[in-house]
């Protein structure tokens, strides 16, 4: 017993140190520009003693509800089986009905998954961006190469993606160690100028600068956010390493790092206001710049991990929901099922975060752009949070309201003062949300539509046994599988194939996957089978949103229900849908080509299933959308 409990302690603490270098960089690098974001002109928020220790109220407090208390304490509790992030949040919180409150849920869910693709490219160029920028600290030469240097930073990283995150974690863990110990070690250098600062602990000081100027404040609220950006991916990278390595990420390294050094910052601008250009490099003695400069470059790639990881854990989520289309995901730890990497999306992600950097250029121009998607994000979290407290862990309405309504107003207020950035950047995060929320909603409709159409040709089992007697219809050996949307009738790609080649298999089975709101299912649950008349057999494999199918694992579960299926004596046969945009009722004739695009630039079946190649039948269907 005591030799398992202490291979139970040394896990936790791996997966504590993988979660460090994975998940807790994003919201580690915001004291690189939070507080000088803070104090820039356009606030207009002179460097007064109060209102340095009013800003410092602020963000520790924002640190203590939004992150300690909201995310850590509160919402990871809400894990679907040990998973997290907005989609399977949404799996958790929607009820198992087709009410106005399901669509809502629905909505919601898939508009903040929207948002956070939004925010996954904006966290790498703003975070390596500010990192790069203390060179010009150190000595303006380098100034003209700070574009230069981010982006091939960029490219390193998103090349590295391929290896996986417990590698990138195992590596990136020690350096963000040493990153939240420098944080720490340059906030108590800075506090012992004035150790005064330990008053900002009082939330009055919060309150005063808000009742002194009401304006001022709100707006100050845009720059005071950049502090909890990256909360998100705590509850999204959840399922990669765990909430109890997480928790202990939080509590024991990463929260006091990060107070220390923003009390350390705040030290020095009441010691010194004119060190506004930059307050966290100027806590730095000047031999030690350079090595400061290289740590902080390292720690905003490892920011960049947090959101990327997450971003690959809600595209899987979504394509097994059924709202992405199919793309490769490779699985890149045998021991964790959530380590992933998805090489489409990571070309996405690397495209676009080069063109943000090449276009705004600083990261005080990308602050205009950050903290609008994770604000309206964290609001819709805490929504959903709600329906989890009354529909799942059964609070009581008083209960939920209590605890749920301070959290979302904090939050709305951040939301508000966020839009007023619109303008200056943040549209960039909004409008690429409502390009994926329309791509994904439209591919979950054109999914149904598709169905719709299918099943108009879908023979009924009863006509066509009564008929097959009287076909001239040759029956060979072997066993053919159709891979079928349907759980009933027969697939139209048996009849087309009935009706152009007159040959049947001895034995048929129709294969039809299904993908539960729950992330996985156990292996003696896969399948269910049902033996028809003429050697027809129809299955339907379950799987949970976090697992991946694959033929010869549906075929394995068959053995156990005593039918055995040798995957190499099997022909299959696939419909190859080509679809039609037309006028009928369904979708506008835009949505209907877009689905339609997506459809032909999609994962094959082949590959998603897993179905050897050689073995394979397509057989083309017209569909009219």
């Amino acid at each position: 017993m005591s030799d398992n409990n202490q291979k139970s302690k040394t896990t936790t603490w791996e997966l504590t140190l993988g979660a460090l270098g994975v998940v807790f960089g994003d919201i580690g690098t915001s004291p690189l520009y939070a507080m000088r974001e803070c104090f820039s002109e356009a606030h207009g928020l002179s460097l007064t003693p109060s209102h340095v220790l009013g800003v410092l109220s602020l963000i520790i407090w924002s640190l203590i509800i939004l992150i300690s208390i909201k995310y850590v304490t509160f919402v990871m509790r809400a894990d679907n089986q040990g998973e997290g992030g907005i989609l399977a949040l949404m799996a958790l919180a929607k009820p198992r009905d087709h009410s106005t409150l399901t669509v809502g849920i629905i909505v919601m869910g898939l508009f903040g998954t929207a948002l956070l693709f939004g925010d996954g490219v904006i966290t790498p160029a703003i975070s390596v961006l500010s990192a790069v920028e203390g060179l010009a600290i150190v000595t303006p030469v380098f100034e003209k190469y700070v574009i230069g240097i981010t982006i091939l930073i960029l490219l390193f990283f998103f090349m590295s993606q391929r290896f996986g995150t417990a590698r990138i974690g195992t590596v990136f863990g020690p350096i963000i160690i040493l990153w939240y110990a420098v944080l720490g070690l340059l906030g108590i250098y800075g506090i012992l100028k004035e150790p005064s600062v330990f008053l900002s602990f009082n939330p009055s000081y919060a309150i005063e600068l808000a009742l002194d100027d009401p304006a001022h404040a709100f707006f100050l609220l845009s720059s005071v956010f950049l502090v909890v950006t990256g909360g998100e991916a705590l509850y999204a990278d959840m399922g990669h390493f765990g909430r109890i390595p997480i928790k202990y990420g939080w509590f024991f390294f990463a929260l006091p790092g990060l107070l220390l050094n923003y009390l350390g910052q705040g030290a020095l601008l009441l010691h010194d206001p004119l060190s506004i250009k930059n307050p966290f490099y100027m806590l730095a003695p000047t031999w030690g710049l350079i090595p400061l400069v290289a740590l902080a470059t390292a720690a905003t790639v490892i920011a960049s991990q947090a959101i990327v990881s997450g971003v690959f854990s809600l595209t899987r989520q979504a394509i097994q929901l059924g709202y992405f289309p199919r793309v490769r995901v490779t699985h890149t730890s045998a021991e964790q099922i959530g380590q992933i990497y998805v090489p489409s999306i990571n070309t996405a992600l690397l495209v676009t975060t080069l063109w943000l950097v090449l276009t705004f250029r600083t990261s005080s121009a990308l602050a205009g752009a950050y903290g609008v998607a994770v604000s309206l994000t964290m609001v819709l979290t805490t929504s959903m949070m709600f329906y989890v407290t009354r529909g799942v862990w059964k609070w009581s309405w008083v209960k939920s309201i209590v605890v749920i309504l301070p959290i979302l107003i904090i939050e709305l207020l951040f939301l508000g003062a966020n839009c007023l950035k619109i303008a200056d950047g943040g549209w960039f995060p909004l409008v690429t949300g409502i390009v994926i929320f329309a791509m994904m909603t439209t591919w979950q409709r054109g999914r149904g539509i598709l169905a719709e159409r299918l099943r108009e040709q879908t023979v009924p089992l009863d006509k066509f046994f009564s008929e097959l007697p009287t076909r001239q219809i040759s029956r060979v050996s072997g066993t053919a599988i159709f891979m079928t949307g349907s759980t009933s009738g027969i697939p139209p790609a048996l009849v087309h194939n009935l009706r152009h080649n007159k040959v049947l298999h001895e034995r048929v089975l129709f294969i039809t996957v299904l993908f539960e709101q729950t992330p996985v299912i156990p292996f003696h649950e896969r399948v269910s089978i049902q033996q028809l008349d003429h050697g027809f057999y129809r299955i339907l494999a379950r799987y949970g949103f976090m697992q991946k199918p694959s033929i010869e694992n549906i075929l394995s579960a068959c053995l156990a229900h005593d039918l055995e299926v040798r995957t190499e004596e099997v022909t299959f046969f696939l419909g190859r849908e080509i679809l039609l945009a037309t006028p009928r009722p369904g979708m506008a004739i835009w949505r209907e080509k877009l689905f339609a695009f997506l459809q032909r630039n999609s994962q094959p079946a082949t590959q998603y299933f897993k179905i050897p190649p050689n073995q394979v039948l397509e057989i083309g269907l017209q569909v009219e959308l």
